[in-house]
């Protein structure tokens, strides 16, 4: 090839690239998601443009439009059934009492109120959890509605396609949503059985449309079964062998799931009515009020918590509001006496970090649970550097010992609890889409204590000294890691 002519390309790409990198960085600078992540893009992209061109445009939109464009196509239709759910669902609204009057802020974050009438019970690892969703799914008459994260191709996985596969052949309606990242080993042939049986089976799919084709940074992290528009399954498992402990890596896999029935059950529907709206373009005409809450044809692997308060809120990168952040915000807020949250990933946003001082400044029992185990280096990392200030204002920190902590719960003083799929960290607030359970219900809040009681005894407390006597390259990976958390 001409010297001249490689010269010549050199010299025309060199500034054009340049140029991107300056007309990226004000891109940042204007919509970026946080004003660390702004700093952080425009430096990369000004002085690096040759390398962080390519990461901001995988990793660096704030909003995932294409979900909000579908939002707005299907406005009419949509907002009918949501309309048609609000109004279904006025009859069991829960008249808050001056007490839980400090949680009415979560209601506006939701399309829907707290209702009352509903039970609920919480499914501690995975074998009590898999075995309440495929007694649900076994018992199922209608329909089935299936939405995971992960879904491996082993032991597990296949049960799971197997029973869908028989229900689907008994005519009931199975429709399941996975997310193509979290289970981008997963072959299409993995599903044929369910397919061949009548099933729908579709990737959330959020790199469609030319916009988002290098799109990977949004994720479906939602976990949902939902079995006749009856009883929901919501929390931390994903479908694999390591979830029932069988990770030669974690060994026992410590995590929640909780049941649901009762009015509450339409709030979860509704997040997987909208998820299968962009997944299909197909709007779902499902009965909204499912039937009232009835433990009696489950096999009770726990105490159910009867006539309980409970509302679900979906979050994710297509709200027009940092929803799941504000609910954090709203949740520690409220805390008067303690504040227990276990999360296997703390990289929080500064202002939700902020509300955790102040509630232990103003004397609550403020307890943040994390894994011993690292299963993602970086967030575990930039967890560290949270301990010397937390223990200045007397936010305690603890590693759970007894296997991978990997659930998501909250519990605000003794009438308020939360199970789902948001953790404590910057892709779950901002880059996920997450579905929570807010339950205002002092019988269920209890059973959550006293889980996180029997956990909270396998755990070692986490001090700032726990960062001082690691080696000093640790440290400085430390600082890093925390420097990068916005854009993790």
């Amino acid at each position: 090839m001409n010297p001249q002519f490689v010269l010549t390309i050199f010299a025309l790409l060199i500034p054009l690239i340049h140029g991107l990198g300056l007309v990226f960085a004000v891109h940042a600078i204007m919509f970026a998601r946080t004003s660390q992540g702004a700093i952080a893009w425009a430096l990369s992209l000004i002085f690096f443009p040759y390398i962080a061109i390519i990461f901001y445009l995988v990793f660096g939109r704030r909003k995932f439009h294409g979900y909000i464009e579908a939002r707005r196509l299907g406005d009419r239709d949509i907002d009918h059934l949501a309309d048609n759910l609000a109004n279904s669902l006025l009859p069991d609204r829960l008249a808050l009492s001056a007490e839980q009057e400090r949680f009415h802020a979560l209601e506006h974050l939701s399309l829907f109120p707290f209702t009352t009438g509903n039970s609920a019970r919480l499914l501690i690892d995975g074998t009590q959890t898999f075995d309440a969703i495929f007694a649900a799914i076994d018992q199922a008459k209608s329909s089935l509605l299936v939405q995971f994260f992960i879904i491996r191709d082993d032991a597990l996985g296949h049960e799971l396609l197997n029973r869908l596969a028989a229900k689907a052949r008994q005519g009931v309606t199975v429709r399941l949503i996975y997310d193509e990242i979290g289970s981008m080993r997963l072959s299409r042939r993995f599903f044929a059985p369910l397919c061949e049986a009548g099933g729908q089976v579709h990737p959330f799919n959020s790199r469609r449309g030319w916009r988002n084709r290098f799109q990977i940074n949004f994720r479906n992290h939602r976990k949902i079964v939902l079995a006749d528009g009856a009883v929901a399954y919501v929390g931390g498992h994903n479908v694999g062998e390591e979830y029932l402990g069988k990770s030669p890596r974690f060994g026992r896999w410590r995590d929640t799931h909780v049941e649901l029935r009762g009015p509450a059950v339409a709030t979860v529907q509704w997040s997987f009515i909208e998820d299968w709206y962009w997944a299909t373009g197909e709007i779902l005409e499902l009965p909204h009020q499912p039937p009232a809450a009835n433990t009696s044809e489950t096999t009770v692997l726990s105490p159910p918590s009867s006539s309980g308060a409970a509302l679900a809120i979906p979050t994710g990168p297509a709200d027009d509001m940092a929803i799941c952040n504000l609910m954090f915000l709203a949740a520690i807020s409220a805390a008067r006496t303690r504040l227990w949250i276990t999360s296997p990933y703390f990289v929080p946003d500064e202002t939700v970090y902020d509300a955790l001082q102040l509630a232990a400044l103003r004397g609550v029992d403020v307890r943040i649970m994390l894994p011993a185990k690292p299963d993602h280096v970086l967030v575990y990392l930039a967890a560290f550097s949270y301990l010397e200030s937390a223990e200045q204002v007397g936010v305690k920190f603890y590693r759970y010992q007894a296997g991978f902590l990997h659930q998501k719960v909250m519990l605000v003083d003794d009438d308020f609890a939360a199970v789902g799929t948001a953790n404590l960290d910057n892709r779950s607030i901002r880059l996920n889409f997450e579905l929570t359970v807010l339950f205002a219900d002092r019988l269920f809040a209890g059973q959550v204590a006293g889980m996180l009681e029997e956990d909270f005894a396998n755990c070692q407390r986490a001090t700032p000294g726990d960062l001082g006597r690691r080696a000093y390259a640790f440290q400085i990976a430390v600082r890093i890691a925390r420097l990068l958390s916005p854009i993790q």
